[in-house]
């Protein structure tokens, strides 16, 4: 591991102008390339303190052994040379939003005398036009089912075709007509590509011209007494709109767009991207990287946008039929700090004009409300994947056991997180997990007092104290003869306190580690692991240790315990709100004459909220146990603003 220090430039040799740095490990390989507005700013916060580097930017800097940078004149040539350099160098440390080969695409192989239709995944090439991606193959087929009846275009296979023309007999598609035949000469070579340059228009949205001139063509037919013919184009016509109905339109401008959005932690984040062509959605793409940076949602934005559609302009002068992959508008969730920059940018790529804007009302701030839904979704599918692997939950139990030094794999966690604001309200939660995975019904939430104004440490001792002092007395060692360890006798039903973990893990650092780790050795207990997560840089403290544990940043150990911490602050946060609300509600009552908090309590309880009282009438708050007759009129008194019965 490199010490940034050794090859740190002195200050004042970084110019403080715009440019484009790479840095290189000892090999001389690039793996990290960026750009900033501020050489001098920018390049000097790499070398600040490492542990308030983010983790991924630290062990970039301590990989790295040199730093070299370039100086442009304007924030668009950075933006350019950025990306030129990360497509020549493909830095290790760098996101790259290629293209996923998991979307298929209907191709159509403009390129051969009788063009193709077919679904398609892999790289671009050149001759052929794309239309998607979708989000299944079977998605293509049916779009595909639906139209060939209209478009009888070839979708069968250079084999296939070969074989057809030999034996002089079309294949199934070609005596159904959903093939107009090119194999055996039902049409000539041009006659087949207008059937293609019409299916073509018809993906591309010239829909509703495609519609007009087959209605006008049924009516034509039918004054002609072509019944037969007119029928046939009815039936067409409909074919069309059932496959305009599987892409309905969102935007009714016909507004041609690509809509953004974002879900992030720490660590890792999601992006979705929705096309939308001719007002309707033409596909959709999504991705989860891992986070280079320190980086919020309009830092998500600039990278994003120079990457993805640096690589879509690549892709599409492979095939050039498939028009510019840059939209006349780019919607965002926020725009970034380089917004003028990327705009002058992405329409150069375009060689028109084109918007980046954040959706403020109508159909595109509904249609990007759902991207943004989309992206939350595809992030929380991510997490559960991982979560719900059990193959992944069994390694990080023996990732854990290994890298912490236990006798056995840690099948019992719980945690501790303490939740607070300003040292008022302060709760705590304890969470559990078996086996990797939670155990709800074993949750618990305590409402601190002893060590509410004494900081985060003394409020985990708390917790600890209180927690394992109800297992010395429920636990298996004071069953008693004929009793089951941990069961209660008259219930029948596990105690709630009467199984230890393995391994307890509080939120926080050294300093709140050790102190749990005192609390269990002042209560002789020693068979337990103590360890403190904490949250910025994600770094396992063991108690009294100076260093922290470092664990890979792919670790299944580390996701199981950044899952079980995550658990432990929501759990934590819901009682702290709930215990608030009650508080500040119950505050409405406070210049109430007769009310202490027993009382304030009782009635909140009873009807739930202060609203709910204020509607109430005398005899209904009489109801309540402890509120006589007088005391409700007080109360109804001072709560409809008629001040206090006298």
């Amino acid at each position: 591991m490199a010490d940034p220090s050794t090859y740190r430039p002195s200050p004042g040799s970084i110019p403080d102008a715009p440019g484009v740095y790479k840095f290189r490990d000892a090999t001389k390989r690039v793996i990290y390339v960026g750009k900033a507005k501020s050489l001098r700013s920018r390049l000097n916060s790499y070398f600040a303190d490492l542990a308030g580097l983010h983790p991924r930017t630290r062990q970039m800097v301590t990989t790295a052994a040199s730093v070299e940078w370039t100086v442009v004149s304007t924030e668009v040539e950075a933006l350019q040379l950025e990306y030129n350099w990360i497509k020549e160098f493909d830095p290790r440390f760098n996101v790259r939003y290629r293209d996923d080969k998991s979307y298929p695409v209907l191709a159509v192989t403009l390129n051969e005398e009788f063009p193709r239709l077919h679904v398609y995944r892999g790289p671009r090439k050149k001759g052929v036009r794309y239309f998607g991606p979708y989000a299944h193959a079977w998605a293509i087929r049916e779009t595909l089912d639906l139209l060939l009846r209209v478009f009888p275009a070839r979708t069968c296979s250079n084999g296939v075709f070969r074989r057809h023309t030999q034996i002089g007999r079309p294949c199934l598609l070609g005596y159904i007509d959903k093939c107009s035949a090119p194999c055996v000469g039902k049409v000539s070579a041009a006659e087949h590509r207008q059937i293609v340059d019409d299916f073509c228009d018809f993906l591309a949205g010239r829909t509703d011209a495609m519609v007009r001139r087959l209605e006008h063509e049924m009516a034509e037919a039918a004054e002609q007494l072509e019944f037969e013919k007119a029928a046939r184009l009815r039936d067409d016509i409909g074919a069309l709109r059932r496959a305009m109905e599987k892409q309905a339109v969102v935007l009714g401008d016909g507004t041609d767009a690509d809509l953004v959005a974002f879900a992030h932690d720490e660590l890792e984040a999601a992006v979705q991207v929705f096309h939308v062509r001719g007002g309707r959605v033409r596909g959709q793409r999504g991705w989860v990287i891992d986070k280079v940076d320190e980086m919020d949602v309009p830092a998500l934005v600039a990278q994003f946008l120079t990457q993805f559609y640096g690589e879509q302009v690549e892709v599409a002068e492979q095939s050039p039929d498939s028009g510019s992959p840059v939209p006349r508008e780019v919607l965002v969730p926020e725009l970034p700090a380089d917004a003028d920059a990327l705009t002058e940018w992405l329409s150069g790529l375009r060689g028109s004009r084109v918007q980046l804007r954040v959706a403020q009302r109508g159909d595109k701030r509904a249609l990007a409300e759902t991207v943004q839904r989309n992206a939350e979704e595809a992030f929380a599918q991510h997490k559960l994947r991982r979560a719900g692997d059990l193959t992944a939950r069994s390694a990080a139990l023996a990732e854990l056991q290994e890298q912490l030094g236990l006798d056995t794999a840690p099948l019992r966690i719980e945690c501790v997180d303490i939740s607070h604001i300003q040292g008022s309200d302060v709760v705590a939660s304890l969470v559990v997990f078996e086996d990797g995975v939670p155990r709800k019904a074993d949750y618990r939430r305590f409402a601190l007092r002893e060590a509410a104004d004494e900081g985060d440490v003394a409020s985990i001792a708390e917790v600890v104290r209180r927690r394992f002092a109800r297992y010395l007395k429920e636990g298996p060692a004071e069953a008693s003869d004929g009793e089951r360890p941990g069961i209660d006798p008259e219930t029948g039903r596990p105690r709630k306190f009467a199984y230890p973990p393995n391994l307890l893990v509080v939120d926080g650092a050294g300093p709140q580690a050790t102190a749990a780790a005192d609390v269990l050795a002042e209560l002789g207990i020693t068979d337990i692991a103590v360890v403190g997560l904490a949250k910025r840089l994600e770094e396992v403290w063991l108690p009294a240790e100076k260093d922290p544990v470092i664990l890979p940043r792919t670790s299944e150990a580390l996701y199981l315990l950044q899952r079980v911490r995550d658990e432990a602050h929501r759990f934590a946060i819901t009682y702290h709100r709930q215990k608030r609300s009650k508080r500040i509600q119950a505050s409405a009552l406070d210049g109430v004459p007769g009310l202490g908090q027993a009382r304030k309590t009782a009635l909140i309880k009873h009807f739930g909220s202060v609203k709910k009282l204020k509607q109430a009438e005398v005899d209904e708050i009489a109801q309540v146990p402890g509120i006589g007759r007088r005391t409700a009129e007080v109360i109804h008194a001072a709560l409809s603003g008629g001040g206090a019965a006298t």
